[in-house]
């Protein structure tokens, strides 16, 4: 926690091409964490840089979610401290927990005394999140009053296609980051996820479902 507040400490060029790398080449990204286990003997992130990062941009992203959705500063400030407390660290730390016990208990061989870093299946789901940080709290917002909002197949197929590439990205991340840990087995089914969320997203075509629209009012729900 101190760490938190010593800005000067932090390497933030580093951060950012941190997040470069999860958009452009998330392999890279998994590469400077093996990098970090052969000098450091860690996988988890050491320097906070990245966490300040993250939650600057969430920070951002929910100013632009105030003012798409009309909200009150009072709603706003419900409204982020919802996404910060409930949607990033909340579903976070069930998420980190879930794949911290699957992965040691399923996923590792019997004979292999090594276990997976919680605050590593942490910094995975933090790594994860970020292109559907941008995806769902940031581009889309340029398109919701304009086509998303509006009562149209073609609203539905854009709002949806938001959702289905933000999906991809979290799971390929999150696999990539388990891969990346070579005494893991089985880690390729993590993408059996991948064709759940394809069906999905044409089910939701097919049904003329928006889930954009389901999510921003039920964002609206969150905050009256």
């Amino acid at each position: 926690m101190r760490k938190i507040l010593r800005f000067e400490q932090m390497d933030f060029q580093f951060a950012l091409w941190q997040i470069f790398y999860l958009f452009a080449a998330p392999q890279k990204l998994i590469n400077l964490f093996k990098a970090r286990k052969s000098a450091k003997y860690q996988y988890a992130r050491d320097d906070p840089a990245f966490l300040v990062l993250f939650t600057a941009a969430l920070c951002f992203t929910s100013i632009g979610f105030a003012v798409v959705l009309r909200l009150s500063f009072i709603q706003f400030i419900k409204f982020l401290v919802f996404v910060i407390a409930v949607d990033c660290i909340g579903l976070g730390i069930l998420v980190a927990s879930l794949f911290w016990y699957v992965t040691n208990k399923f996923m590792k061989p019997k004979n292999n005394m090594m276990d997976v870093e919680w605050g590593y299946c942490f910094d995975i789901h933090l790594n994860a999140f970020f292109p559907p940080l941008i995806l769902l709290h940031f581009l889309q917002l340029f398109f919701y009053n304009g086509i998303i909002s509006h009562d149209t197949y073609f609203a539905v197929l854009l709002g949806n296609a938001f959702w289905f590439g933000s999906c991809f990205y979290y799971i390929y991340i999150t696999f990539l980051g388990y891969n990346a840990l070579q005494f893991l087995i089985n880690t390729r089914y993590f993408l059996i996820l991948i064709p759940v969320c394809t069906v999905t997203y044409f089910l939701c075509l097919l049904n003329y479902l928006n889930l954009t629209q389901l999510v921003l009012d039920a964002y609206k729900y969150r905050v009256l």
